[in-house]
């Protein structure tokens, strides 16, 4: 017996391939693939959060216009006017009472004033009624 009969070999495209070259080759194989998946992956994972913070920087440059926006805005100068505006709405209303108070009482001397020229046109109907009589008993003396 030889040592080329005493081994397992394949023969693949011209070349023999004895089973010591596998079992060498083989795990030597696996491991240079899942170090190239592996390298893939951390590359893959990094540009991933490469987005990610961009998105970060991004987010924060809104931010700051959100800032200078409420600055220009001037937010807070806004309490003062609104505690004004306040004032001006209580003294608005205020005076609608006033206003409503007064309504009232013109309307109570509408009334009243009303009441008052039906009984002056009363008294002026029977004020007439009583010269029409004189001028009646003047021109017709009763005997």
């Amino acid at each position: 017996m030889s040592d080329e009969d005493s081994g397992t070999s394949i023969k693949i495209g011209g070349f023999d391939f004895k089973g010591w070259y596998l079992a060498v080759a083989l795990p030597v194989l696996s491991g240079l693939s899942g170090g190239i998946y592996y390298a893939y992956d951390t590359v893959n994972r990094f540009w991933a959060v490469e987005e990610s913070v961009n998105a970060i920087t991004d987010m924060e440059s809104r931010v700051q216009t959100l800032e200078q926006a409420i600055q220009d805005n001037d937010v807070r100068g806004l309490a003062p006017k609104l505690s004004s505006i306040g004032t001006q709405m209580e003294t608005i209303l205020e005076q609608q009472k006033q206003l409503l108070d007064l309504r009232s009482i013109v309307e109570k001397s509408d009334s009243i004033t009303s009441s008052l020229k039906e009984k002056l046109d009363k008294y002026d109907r029977d004020i007439e009624d009583l010269w029409k009589a004189m001028d009646d008993l003047s021109k017709n003396p009763i005997q």
